[in-house]
């Protein structure tokens, strides 16, 4: 048992996509923080649909899908920040309106593609057992940029994440944090098109985050615990996919549900009565 598990370790597409589970879930997980806590999922679905699509017209274009993807999100992001804090809309409805253009573009490449679909079809569903080097070194480096900024503007995006216009009163620049995260969701997005897929990394902006708002108040706690449950995601959805033959991005997927719905059930916040609640419950009981 323990030589086959050694012998399947050194392979060298395992070795990567055990590499790639680390940064894929640990990028994903830490924007996760940010699409919850914001209550803006639909962030996600805009941008996971607008690397799906920059993909999809890279093939037609005959451009790296990877170049074309990162590109059509940061296009997305420099469009969504400013419509969203200037046109007399709401943010949710914005996005809305973006993910059904997108979603229209993608479906649209997809149907003029001349050449065999599968490589868009992986870049929809993903796989993280055909990775190369490359793409490993992108999303290295974009997992090392995202934490990078987290760490060094930690103070400033916890301000921001409790209120945007108390952080504006405060001197925050949150205008130019917020376009950042908007810029990184779209970099993190287009970099993970390989590993998840441009249809699945929804579920990875938003499922670890929410494992963490079931779990802590502590914001320090809540970057935490959202890396570890996206990079147990990703590791125990390679697994499967390896022992039962099925695809890499819906195992992640289906782990990352799991996960959520186990710290739904235990969540420590559901087994604790406010105080009004607890002075109800008293007096009825003395009743």
């Amino acid at each position: 048992m323990v030589e086959s598990i050694l012998q399947t370790l050194s392979y060298a597409p395992i070795q990567r996509a055990l590499a790639a589970c680390i940064l894929c879930g640990a990028s994903c997980a830490l924007l996760s923080v940010f699409v919850v806590l914001m209550k803006m999922p639909l962030i996600g679905v805009s941008m996971s649909h607008a690397a799906f699509a920059g993909a999809v017209l890279g093939m037609l274009l005959d451009i790296n899908p990877f170049v074309s993807g990162f590109i059509l999100c940061l296009l997305t992001a420099a469009v969504l920040g400013p419509l969203s804090d200037r046109a007399d809309m709401a943010p949710e409805n914005l996005l809305g309106i973006l993910f059904s253009f997108l979603m229209g573009v993608a479906f649209l490449g997809m149907g003029i593609l001349t050449q065999t679909k599968a490589g868009a079809l992986n870049l929809m569903w993903g796989s993280l057992l055909t990775l190369s080097n490359n793409d490993l070194y992108v999303l290295a480096l974009v997992t090392l940029v995202l934490t990078v900024f987290i760490v060094l503007f930690f103070k400033e995006i916890r301000v921001v994440l409790f209120s945007r216009r108390l952080a504006a009163s405060s001197g925050v620049p949150e205008r130019v944090i917020y376009y950042i995260l908007l810029f990184m969701t779209g970099a993190v997005v287009s970099s993970n098109l390989a590993t998840v897929g441009g249809l699945l990394i929804f579920a990875l902006l938003v499922q670890p985050g929410a494992v963490a708002l079931q779990l802590t108040y502590n914001l320090k706690s809540f970057f935490l615990i959202s890396a570890a449950t996206g990079i147990l995601a990703c590791f125990l959805g390679l697994v499967a996919s390896y022992v039962f033959d099925i695809p890499s991005g819906a195992s992640v997927v289906l782990a990352a549900t799991v996960l959520f719905a186990l710290a739904f059930v235990f969540s420590p916040k559901r087994r604790v009565v406010r105080p009004i609640e607890r002075k109800i419950q008293d007096e009825n009981d003395r009743r």
